[in-house]
This record gives C-alpha cells, sequence and structure tokens, in this order.
C-alpha cells in the first residue's frame, strides 16, 4: 500500500499523544464485606517511575476511612489497605473518586458482600461517581468490562503495530478479513485459557515476543516490498494465527492486572474479548476509511514505502530490547 507513510505517523502521533493524556491500566477498587459495616479496602493505583496519581476513594461523611497498612510499591501499582466503618450498609450510598476528574485513568470497582453478592462497575473521568447498587446487575459487569476491553486494543500500541503490519501485508478485502478473523481466533482462544487457568506463560517473555513477531512482520513487508514471494504473503492468516496465539497471553496478562468479577467470571472474561474485537474492527476500519484519500497526498518515492516497515521495526526492536533487559 503505497498509502501507509502518513496512515502511520498519524497513529504514531495519535498514540504517542494517548500515552500522555490515558493511562492504559485502570485503578482497582476492591471492597469486601467483613462483618456488618464493616470492610475492607483494597486501593491499586497506577504508577510510573517516578508519578503516582493522585486520586482516593471517597465515602460519604457517615462512613470512615482508615489505613491499616503502609502503602506497598508494585511494578506498576502502588498498593494501599484501608478499612471502611459505619453506621449502615454501603448498598445505596455514593461512592466518588477524589481527583478522578483530573486524570485520564478509570477506575474498576470491585464490591463483595456477606452473602455472597458481588458488584462491578467502572468509574471514569467524566463520570467519577456513582451509587453503589443494592442488587447485582448482570448489564453493568458486561459493560464495564466491554469497555475495558475496547481501551486496551485502542491504547495497546504494540497490538495495534501489529495489525496495522498486517494490513500492510494482506492484499484484497476478503483476505483482509480471513487474516483478522484468524487472529481474532487465535487471541479469543489463549486468552479464554489463561483466564480461565488451563494454560499460561510468563508475562515479561510472552511481551517480549510480540515485540518480535511486530519486528518480524515489518521485515515481512519490507521483502514483499521488494517482490519476493513469502508465506506470510501468500498465508497471512497462518501467521496471524500463529502469533495471535502469543498476543491472547498478552491480552490475558493485561485482564489478571485488571481483575475479575468472581461471580461473573464468564461474563467478563467473554465481554473483555467482545470489547478487544470491537476495538481492532475500529482500528481496521479507520485505517482503510483513511488509506484511499491520503494515498493522493503521498510522494510515489522508493525511500518513502521503506520507511514504514523501518519505523515499526525499529520501534519493536526497540520494545524487544528493552523487555528481554527487564527479565
Amino acid at each position: 500500500m503505497k498509502n501507509i507513510v502518513k496512515i502511520t505517523l498519524a497513529l504514531l502521533l495519535f498514540n504517542v499523544a494517548s500515552v500522555w493524556a490515558h493511562e492504559v491500566r485502570p485503578a482497582y477498587l476492591q471492597i469486601q464485606e467483613q462483618s456488618p459495616n464493616l470492610y475492607s479496602v483494597l486501593w491499586k493505583v497506577p504508577r510510573t517511575v517516578d508519578k503516582v496519581l493522585n486520586i482516593q476513594p471517597q465515602f460519604e461523611e457517615s462512613f470512615t476511612l482508615t489505613e491499616t497498612v503502609s502503602p506497598r510499591i508494585l511494578e506498576a501499582f502502588v498498593l494501599y489497605t484501608f478499612q471502611v466503618t459505619g453506621e449502615k450498609s454501603l448498598a445505596n450510598t455514593e461512592l466518588r473518586i477524589d481527583q478522578l476528574n483530573t486524570t485520564g485513568t478509570d477506575v474498576l470497582v470491585n464490591i463483595r458482600l456477606l452473602n455472597g453478592e458481588s458488584h462491578s462497575f467502572l468509574l471514569q473521568p467524566t463520570e467519577d461517581s456513582a451509587r453503589i447498587p443494592e442488587t447485582p446487575s448482570k448489564w453493568t459487569v458486561a459493560k464495564t468490562y466491554t469497555i475495558l476491553g475496547v481501551e486496551h486494543i485502542l491504547f495497546g500500541f504494540d497490538h495495534l503495530l501489529f495489525v496495522l503490519a498486517l494490513i500492510m501485508i494482506t492484499k484484497g478485502f476478503n483476505k483482509l478479513l480471513k487474516t483478522i478473523t484468524a487472529f481474532t481466533l487465535a487471541h479469543s482462544i489463549t486468552l479464554c485459557f489463561s483466564a480461565l487457568g488451563i494454560a499460561s506463560l510468563p508475562g515479561p517473555p510472552v511481551e517480549a515476543v510480540i515485540a518480535l513477531s511486530i519486528v518480524f512482520l515489518a521485515l515481512e513487508v519490507m521483502k514483499i516490498q521488494e517482490g519476493q514471494p513469502t508465506l506470510t504473503s501468500k498465508k497471512p492468516w497462518l501467521v496471524a494465527f500463529s502469533f495471535g496465539l502469543l498476543h491472547g497471553f498478552g491480552f490475558a496478562g493485561a485482564l489478571q492486572e485488571i481483575g475479575l468479577p468472581q461471580n461473573e467470571i464468564p461474563l467478563a472474561l467473554a465481554t473483555f474479548n467482545i470489547g478487544v474485537e470491537i476495538g481492532q474492527i475500529l482500528f481496521v476500519l479507520v485505517v482503510l476509511a483513511i488509506s484511499k484519500p491520503i494515498q493522493r497526498f503521498i510522494p510515489k518515492f522508493r525511500w518513502s514505502t521503506k520507511l514504514v516497515p523501518y519505523a515499526l521495526g525499529s520501534i519493536a526492536a526497540f520494545w524487544l530490547i528493552e523487555r528481554v533487559a527487564g527479565f
């Protein structure tokens, strides 16, 4: 495709801006009822090397929030432990996340009650408060995890670059549809297997191989541009399926960080996966929609066609070295 230079540059700029404006990892608030009107609270806040988001749960005035354990610093989070006490149940009371509207992150809330019921819902910068429901809602769980799935793929830079490379390699809409379907099927399988404890792989090697898969596709793009027949150009669906299995373990790692509601694991898993697919389809449609209008303005020089695969390969090679060094 001769139109890929400006598409890729636009996507690079979009995602770089997104990294600054939006936390890929949501914060996580778990509230566990220990006895009537007594709750333990785990509050997991995303962090970078030099920054921790200044956000905190706020309950109604009749409740007291007390820190019970000193904050613990994890690899990508800071974990706080509190206790909440009050004269009544939290049901039908308002929960708010202080300062959430000044950030670009979401908060997944999971509440478990003594009677076995659980509630899961999402708070966002534009909707930083909610009334804790009295009865569980499957619709709320489905909506929450669909949104999380969409956000994860749209802000998962490495997964998007892999899909972009597949689009560049695959000629013809029918073949592209087959290729994307194979990728979808593959990562859905390993996502489900990993989330259900049937199969798993350690996270750091998986992330490194995901970066390696982008390097491989970048090399394949250059070979195809030179007119060299490759297995990838002939059967892109096979390559997409093979690497899709590894990408599924990457999605599973993200889902493990987010957490699943114990009473609604199948529903949450299914809707998270649906959200991932919605985000992926949106990305593909946007790339296809803007490709033809843009190609009219792209110079048809040899160097311009080489720029994109070199950029993809260089970025992925950097990630590969960085991730291997982090083992």
